[in-house]
């Protein structure tokens, strides 16, 4: 997506150590033309795998999840990273390390919204190591529903996620993949 990846280098930052700063556009200030956009590529690379229902993380992986839900006429459910006092008692919940906060963290989502035979499409603003996406694998699971695929929105290839669920047998999209982030640089890999 030309879009995106003219996004990232005009106002994307390279923090150093695999981060990406994309908070005026994608997690903190969204751009909501550009999540539009991304939503209906989205619907237009899953189009064809039956998803039931949209899952991705709280809270960046909302607005890229939300429009792909707009294009493809379906529910989004996003692990909570806390349990509200609206969440029943009993929740289906994991742990997964957080890059960007340096710890772990929880990732919860109510029985109610995520049941026994939903076939799951999981969205989420960045794929890089797997890990959050393992754990939305992981809740997808435990309720007895179905990954049907896997889509980022960034993609950084040069931390292994996309091979790691590959080899898992899942569909992985991404909207912009980047291969290095040496230096200042950020280069994408297509």
């Amino acid at each position: 997506m030309n879009t995106l990846k003219e996004r990232i280098l005009q106002d994307g930052k390279n923090l150093g150590n695999g981060i990406l700063k994309v908070d005026g556009f994608v997690n903190h200030q969204v751009d909501a033309v550009l999540m539009d956009e991304a939503g209906r590529l989205f619907a237009e690379l899953f189009n064809d795998v039956e998803a039931t229902k949209i899952l991705t993380a709280e809270i960046s992986g909302i607005a890229p999840a939300v429009m792909a839900g707009k294009y493809m006429r379906l529910p989004v459910v996003y692990a909570r990273k806390s349990k509200p006092i609206t969440m029943p008692d009993q929740v289906f919940l994991t742990l997964a390390p957080s890059h960007t906060k340096g710890r772990t963290v929880e990732l919860i989502v109510s029985p109610e919204y995520l049941t026994n035979g939903e076939r799951v499409l999981i969205i989420d603003d960045f794929l890089a190591s797997g890990a959050t996406i393992l754990g939305l694998v992981r809740l997808t699971e435990i309720a007895g529903a179905k990954v049907v695929g896997v889509g980022a929105l960034i993609e950084k290839g040069f931390e292994g996620g996309r091979e790691t669920l590959e080899k898992l047998g899942f569909l992985v999209k991404s909207l912009a993949c980047i291969a290095s982030m040496d230096g200042d640089k950020i280069v994408f890999s297509d």
